[in-house]
């Protein structure tokens, strides 16, 4: 009988949560808050076969347990589990059709044209910082209202609401039980999107939504289910990748002078930075789900059908089998730097192109203002986000001078 490993809601040790999912083998049997069970996969090879594995689908259609009505509906993460019709959640033709369109968005040609965009608004945010208190959050400061304001700008969503998206959205991906109820937060989430999605129907605008809603897609333009679950996935993973990103290479750096050193010497570019920080403590910890089709053979284990697999970022970012003896250290200068904290294969994402530029280019502009900056607070004293789903802290309190 595999040991069951229990995930920690409150993502107090996510390396060593990583490490002890590691040494259970390519595949481990892991009890999610609530009392959900599934199976994570551990491994980078592993992660890269099964990601490309049909076998494995994203239609909870295929998920025994929600089937029979084991999963209640209460269950913080049932938005993530089972989120409706997007490219997140279908496969073959009909992902190829919803995804065919989020990505002509995202293609490495016009994100490059969003950097002018990219460095104003960095350099509007670091300008305020400047005029501002010495200790400050770095994250609710910096790293939530860049990619918020830049996704924000592209879909059309009115900069008064960015703060009602992030509450909405760390309750979200919260793993602990929420007072209000998780289906309240999905109820306004979709609330927020089904108006906008209204607006641009009544009165499109220049801007990535009303395109969405205007492009055929083979045939056929999008359902307002189709365009308003698709806006939930871009506002999600254009801003809460990078966020998390962002942050966790600031901390990754100030706690480790010598690699800051070498990038600001020039010896090492900001992108090894970003890609080690991917690397080393990915922007999502776990990826649901994914479900067996028919049993799945992994190492010596059999993933029965109708079970549910997760994708632990946190074990298979620091594989020794794919990154060598030292995989645990933070080190920017390892060459070649590969991971999949973007995910792999079909579903692999889109919006990748767009984070690399935002942290490539909010990083060196964050040190050169403020080449003091430090922790305001001991690295053991930051707090992560209760969530065993996005890879990330509460607040970053620095000292900018």
């Amino acid at each position: 009988m595999t040991e069951t490993i229990t995930l920690d809601p409150f993502a107090r040790d996510s390396a060593g949560e990583g490490a002890l999912l590691r040494e259970a083998g390519p595949v481990a049997r892991v009890e999610l808050p609530g009392g959900v069970r599934a199976w994570a996969v551990t491994r980078h090879a592993w992660a890269r076969t099964l990601l490309t594995d049909p076998r494995l689908v994203k239609d909870a259609a295929h998920w025994a347990a929600f089937q029979r009505g084991e999963v209640p509906r209460d269950w913080p993460l049932i938005g993530l589990a089972v989120p409706g019709p997007s490219m997140v959640t279908t496969d073959g033709e009909a992902h190829r059709r919803l995804r065919a369109l989020v990505a002509q968005a995202f293609t490495p040609r016009r994100v490059e044209l969003m950097r002018p965009s990219v460095e104003r608004t960095t350099a509007e945010l670091l300008d305020a910082l400047a005029a501002g208190e010495p200790v400050v959050d770095l994250k609710s400061g910096f790293a939530f209202p860049l990619p918020m304001t830049v996704i924000g700008s592209l879909l059309g969503v009115d900069p008064a609401d960015h703060g009602y998206l992030r509450e909405l959205y760390e309750r979200f991906f919260s793993s602990v039980p929420d007072p209000a109820g998780i289906q309240a937060t999905i109820k306004a989430l979709n609330a927020f999107v089904g108006d906008l999605v209204a607006q641009r129907r009544a009165a499109p605008a220049d801007d990535l939504t009303s395109a969405l809603l205007a492009a055929d897609v083979e045939g056929s333009e999008l359902t307002d289910a189709e365009a308003a679950a698709t806006l939930r996935v871009i506002i999600a993973a254009g801003h809460e990748t990078t966020v998390n990103l962002i942050t966790n290479a600031v901390r990754a750096l100030l706690g480790h002078p010598d690699q800051l050193a070498l990038v600001r010497s020039g010896e090492i570019s900001w992108a090894a930075v970003v890609e080690e920080s991917l690397r080393w403590t990915p922007p999502t910890s776990n990826f649901l789900f994914r479900f067996a089709a028919e049993p799945i053979a992994v190492g010596e284990v059999v993933v029965p059908q109708g079970e549910p697999v997760l994708i632990s970022y946190n074990a298979i970012g620091r594989d020794p089998a794919q990154h060598g003896i030292t995989a645990e250290l933070f080190d920017v200068t390892r060459d070649p730097i590969r991971h999949l904290s973007f995910g792999h294969g079909p579903h692999v994402c889109p919006g990748s192109p767009l984070a690399r530029l935002e942290a490539q280019v909010a990083l060196p502009a964050l040190f050169e203002r403020f080449p003091d900056l430090a922790l305001a607070v001991p690295d053991g004293e930051l707090r992560p986000t209760a969530s065993v789903v996005v890879n990330s802290l509460q607040s970053l309190p620095v000292r900018l001078r």
